[in-house]
């Protein structure tokens, strides 16, 4: 018996759970996709300009589906454990 509880109190406690890491890779898909909807709109030719940079996908959705990522990232680390008693 004694043994046993060495075993039990030796064993390594991770800080964030399974729902956790769910949510931070939530959140960096949000953060990814953000950056990549950033992304073109530019000229092939420096003296031509596109006006297709200033459009609302790369000036209101990208900016906000990467504050919505961080937002996501934090509350993945803010989320609490579900609460075990252990005896």
């Amino acid at each position: 018996m004694g043994e046993k509880k060495r075993k039990e109190e030796t064993t390594a406690k991770f800080i964030f759970e399974r729902k956790n890491y769910k949510f931070m890779l939530i959140g960096v898909a949000f953060i990814v996709l953000g950056f990549i909807l950033m992304t073109g709109g530019g000229s092939d030719d420096p003296t031509i300009f596109n006006p297709e940079i200033y459009n609302w996908r790369r000036i209101r959705l990208a900016p906000a589906m990467v504050l919505l990522g961080f937002a996501i990232e934090v509350y993945a680390i803010l989320l609490k454990p579900d609460s075990k008693e252990e005896n």
